[in-house]
């Protein structure tokens, strides 16, 4: 039954709302972004402009405008719709959008995915537009029955009055035909019946049975695929290249030379691949030539220690405290190690360009490749496939251009494979940072000071549609440590931008990845420094912060904080907001013979807002967890002579089934708007695992990966 509160009421008007016409009802919201645009009705039932579909078989479908990479979001976004529809879940299907400014994100104003942001920014938006049609089938069914609207009640899929019954399907036809409401009632959360349950995933099937297609599934007729040797860094260009073996290799069409590389085009990817290892390539190095980790650590320390554009300050950062504590912290470069290897199908006809690709970023795709093609943005169709995997890897249009590219120049459609060992030796990476801390504690042990100085590349700068801002301050460089949740009366934490050379991009939770270790290690030290137990520390700092503090305390409860361990398990603790998101957690850990840790389970308390489905939460979190945990670990991106030295998962390990620990996920009740999910997991299990590592050796690790070597030593 459908129940409605007015202190819910969301405004329609001006907001493009449209009713299709024929035998389906179509509903399209027009976000305001677009200035009013509506979206244009159609009379079929397979129209995808449209945010819902409904047809007289009584099928639901939503069309979704952003990527799925196991983030559910093809199942989270069809909740936010039915919850206000009052659907049957059984009945309810998705489809993805194609590229229109209707799909929007609202968090960006583009078509994209990424920021954990799909579900806020379509939180208000996706429920409008299935209240809105929900509306228009009551005023059908009312006006069919002769009776008032306000006597009808919907429930499952059907409307209802009295004794009588239409299904949903049966009034598509009349609903497309009534006016949306210029205002219409969302639901009171007390009497959500969808959103909030544990709804299987609307994916799952496809992906078991093999009927999911990924971008790397695509094949066409007279398709050629293609293989790159990539320049090693950006900046670095073809000084010569010999292709006679590769052109040797059977099966090879065409050697082209590109901007960003050598792409070997052939009938198949083992042709591809055996050319493009035949190929000979002399680089021209320029500025890059010798740069090495070495030199990339100490321009970033440089950075960190002269760090100047101002992102935090409060109090008087000059004050003598009566203790101080000092450290720096250093991340390393991290590369997103996709398992499905980056790779596009690209076809460019004399009437436009159509592509089929696992992207996170179709709307500026669409864009770019207008340019490259030199068609108008409307003849460039994009296809958005599954992604295997994303973490913001996926968001960079490189691999795009270059399918396209090469699709222009051979004159066929190609499909473009970016093998791991090319795309991890000359991709896109999380920044390498360092930080310098200061911190002061008064003769009670109370934090009265803390300084900090990040040297790190810009994110903003490389990302091309963003620019810093005139403090000079990239956010994202910034993010976990000047947005802490600890109330120190005197501050100053500053930014200084180095530019060592390596395309740096967003990385699964982006500077929280590492400024949260940073930011949490260090205040674990101050902890220790005082004397005071490091839950009890932060507790104290959260006086203005309640719903850190709620996660602290439920991560520290249900760990068991302060209550005794097996002989050799230690813990350690650590919180994060990112994303609208507050996560907590604790990290259980011994050292092996070898000094290895070993992590034996992780427990996440997480409070994320309103839950729209508590199984993909804990299902992002635990993966979120084995993301950071396998950064903490392992991951490390290196540079010697001007080349990353990495290339696959023998030397790029990620956690193992073996290594991986118990995880309990903790979901805190919230009235709050939802946060993101998708990655606000990752930041708090390196500082919780460095800090059960302290607890149990006395050993502070304040770089990535964690050097086990001091633990062996311990």
């Amino acid at each position: 039954m459908s129940t409605t509160n007015d202190s819910h009421a969301f405004e329609t008007s001006r907001r493009g709302f449209m009713a299709g016409s024929g035998a389906a009802l179509v509903v399209g919201f027009t976000l305001p972004s677009m200035g009013g645009r509506a979206l244009a009705a159609t009379d079929t039932a397979f129209t995808p402009n449209a945010w819902l579909r409904i047809t007289p078989d009584n099928r639901v479908t939503v069309v979704c405008g952003s990527s799925e990479m196991g983030q559910g979001v093809l199942t989270a976004i069809p909740q936010l719709m039915a919850e206000e529809l009052d659907a049957d879940w059984a009945t309810v299907g998705v489809e993805q959008a194609p590229v229109s400014q209707a799909f929007n994100n609202p968090a960006f104003g583009m078509q994209a995915t990424g920021g954990s942001t799909t579900v806020r920014g379509h939180w208000d938006v996706m429920r409008n537009a299935g209240a809105t049609a929900r509306a228009m089938l009551v005023a059908a069914a009312a006006e069919q029955w002769k009776v008032p609207a306000g006597e009808c009640r919907t429930e499952a899929g059907h409307v209802m009055h009295g004794s009588k019954k239409l299904s949903y399907g049966q009034l598509a036809e009349a609903a497309s035909k009534q006016k949306a409401p210029e205002k219409v009632a969302l639901k009171d959360p007390k009497d959500f019946k969808i959103l909030g349950q544990r709804k299987a995933r609307l994916d799952t099937a496809g992906k078991t049975n093999g009927s999911a297609k990924f971008g790397i599934d695509v094949n066409l007729p007279g398709m050629l695929v293609a293989v790159m040797a990539r320049a090693p860094l950006p900046g670095v260009k073809v000084a010569k290249v010999d292709d006679t073996a590769a052109k040797a290799v059977k099966g090879v069409k065409q050697v082209i030379t590109l901007p960003t590389g050598v792409a070997v085009l052939a009938t198949g990817y083992w042709a591809a691949k055996k050319g493009r290892d035949a190929l000979k390539v002399d680089w021209d190095f320029g500025d890059k030539a010798g740069l090495d980790s070495a030199k990339v650590t100490a321009m970033l320390t440089d950075g960190a220690s002269k760090a100047d554009a101002v992102a935090l300050k409060a109090g008087d950062a000059g004050i003598t405290p009566a203790k101080l504590v000092e450290a720096t912290y250093e991340a390393p470069y991290l590369a997103h190690a996709c398992m499905e290897p980056m790779n596009c199908t690209a076809w460019v006809k004399p009437d436009g360009v159509e592509i089929w690709a696992g992207t996170q970023s179709q709307g500026p795709v669409q864009g770019i490749l207008s340019q490259v093609a030199s068609v108008d943005p409307g003849k460039v169709k994009v296809n958005t496939m599954l992604l295997g995997g994303g973490f913001g890897r996926r968001f960079a249009p490189d691999f795009v251009i270059d399918a396209t590219l090469l699709s222009k120049i051979s004159g066929a459609p190609v499909k473009l494979v970016y093998t791991r060992e090319d795309d991890m030796a000359a991709g896109f990476y999380r920044p390498a940072s360092v930080a310098k801390f200061t911190g002061g504690l008064d003769a009670q042990g109370n934090a009265v000071l803390l300084k900090a100085g990040v040297g790190s590349p810009s994110i903003m700068a490389a990302s091309g549609f963003m620019k810093i801002p005139e403090s000079g301050v990239d956010s994202f460089a910034m993010e976990g440590i000047n947005d802490h949740p600890y109330s120190v009366p005197n501050q100053l934490i500053a930014y200084g931008r180095r530019e060592p050379g390596p395309n740096v991009w967003f990385w699964r939770s982006v500077g929280h990845s590492q400024n949260s270790f940073f930011m949490e290690g260090f205040i674990d030290e101050m902890a220790y420094a005082a004397g005071k137990d490091p839950f009890e520390f932060r507790r104290a700092l959260m006086d203005k912060q309640p719903r850190y503090r709620q996660v602290l305390e439920v991560a520290a409860e249900k760990a068991g904080w302060g209550k005794p361990l097996p002989a050799g398990v230690f813990r350690g603790i650590a919180v994060v907001q990112s994303f609208g998101s507050y996560v907590a957690e604790v990290a259980e850990v011994s050292i092996n013979a070898d000094g290895t840790p070993k992590v034996h389970r992780v427990v996440a308390a997480v409070d994320c807002g309103m839950t729209v489905n508590p199984t993909i939460i804990e299902r992002q979190v635990e993966g979120a967890i084995v993301y950071g945990l396998s950064a903490a670990l392992y991951g490390r991106i290196s540079l010697k002579d001007g080349r990353v030295e990495q290339g696959n998962f023998h030397d790029y390990p990620v956690l193992r089934h073996n290594e991986m620990p118990k995880v309990e996920v903790h979901i805190v009740k919230s009235t709050e708007k939802p946060g993101g999910i998708g990655e606000p997991g990752t930041p708090p299990v390196a500082p919780a695992v460095a800090n059960a590592i302290f607890a149990a050796t006395g050993k502070r690790l304040r770089s990535l990966p964690f050097d086990t070597s001091q633990l062996k030593k311990a």
